[in-house]
């Protein structure tokens, strides 16, 4: 059921555009799109720009940062006052000067960073969290992108532009320019095997890999912040590698911090620590079984739109036995694992029905 008297107009339905329709969709908010290039679902696809804004109470702007202003400038004389335009861009400075510029105080603007994006969701990890730029031209646009954002289960932080993008040069950007450079390096490609250590770089690897550039581009170049923040830790890493190699081998590094162990009430730090590491397992298994039990509720709304009887016998059953062959490989015991897998069934079902 969709929310009585909002209307989204979506302009730019690339990746996050279309994910972003998704979980409008999910919502119960109604959207239209317009995208020259994109193929967007016949119910959602607006004709023009004039009878996209025409509809619409809130304006997501979701184009590459170097195309918000001609955007912007195209969009302006189709506003109205009572509308609500966000941008939401990777970084903030720029499209809220862009704003700033173009709608200024006739229309209300705010600058957004949706703090995910389509593997995120599609993976549906939680929570969403989105921050959102309080904007002294318009002071009520933040709070009403705040309820918009919170209508779609989304977890709000408020931070300054100049703040923002602080923040996001030093994890955000230098988190992927690590990335593309072990991409250009072919360091961790197609390997048989990796450490653990290497997993958690693994994956923003591969979403460097797959990125169209644009995204890359923006961290890189549209963050007035992300340069600096590139030499302080190529400074950093020139001294690490010229400390290195000038120790001689096998001694460890002056400075190092002593290896200190806490002092533990059992006197078995061994048995402590494994303690811990189950604590952070379970925590892990209970966060995991967070998100299947929303892909289910997922998989479960598009049975019902597709007409499809929700059980699934069959389904089960071969789920079931690719479990039992995967605990095989593992040296678990295949009967054990079923009867967990089939546990998360039933819990899947009482979810749904408790939600339903």
């Amino acid at each position: 059921m969709y929310i009585a008297g909002m209307m989204v107009g979506i302009v730019g339905y690339g990746r996050f555009g279309r994910a972003l329709g998704g979980l409008l969709e999910e919502a119960g908010v109604p959207y239209r799109a317009l995208d020259p290039v994109a193929d967007i679902p016949e119910p959602h696809r607006a004709p023009s720009l004039p009878a996209l804004i025409a509809d619409a109470t809130h304006l997501v702007v979701a184009v590459p940062v170097a195309h918000m202003r001609s955007v912007l400038q195209q969009m302006s004389p189709h506003l109205r006052p009572e509308q609500l335009v966000l941008d939401v861009g990777s970084v903030k400075v720029k499209p809220v000067h862009a704003m700033a510029e173009v709608l200024g105080t006739r229309v209300p603007w705010v600058g957004t960073h949706p703090l995910f994006g389509p593997l995120s969701l599609a993976m549906a990890e939680r929570p969403l969290r989105v921050v959102v730029c309080p904007n002294p031209l318009h002071p009520a646009a933040a709070p009403e992108a705040i309820r918009f954002f919170e209508r779609l289960g989304c977890e709000i932080i408020e931070q300054t532009p100049e703040g923002h993008d602080r923040v996001m040069a030093h994890t955000h950007a230098l988190t992927f320019f690590v990335a593309k450079g072990m991409v250009d390096a072919g360091s961790g490609l197609d390997v048989p095997f990796a450490p653990a250590s290497f997993q958690a770089l693994s994956r923003t690897i591969q979403l460097v890999r797959s990125d169209a550039g644009h995204l890359f581009s923006a961290i890189q170049h549209d963050n007035p912040f992300a340069r600096e923040a590139r030499g302080h830790l190529l400074e950093a890493l020139g001294n690490v590698h010229r400390e290195l190699d000038a120790l001689p081998a096998g001694a460890p590094p002056s400075d190092a911090p002593p290896l200190t162990l806490p002092t533990l009430d059992s006197g078995l730090p061994e048995l402590h620590e494994t303690r811990e590491l189950i604590d952070q397992l379970d925590q892990e298994l209970v966060e995991l079984l967070a998100r299947r039990a929303e892909l289910s509720r997922r998989a479960l709304r598009t049975k019902a739109e597709a007409g499809q009887p929700v059980p699934d016998p069959a389904r089960e059953e071969a789920m079931i036995a690719s479990r039992r062959a995967w605990a095989t490989e593992r040296g678990l015991e295949p009967d054990g694992v079923e009867a967990i897998f089939r546990a998360i069934l039933r819990f899947s079902r009482r979810d749904q029905h408790r939600r339903g």
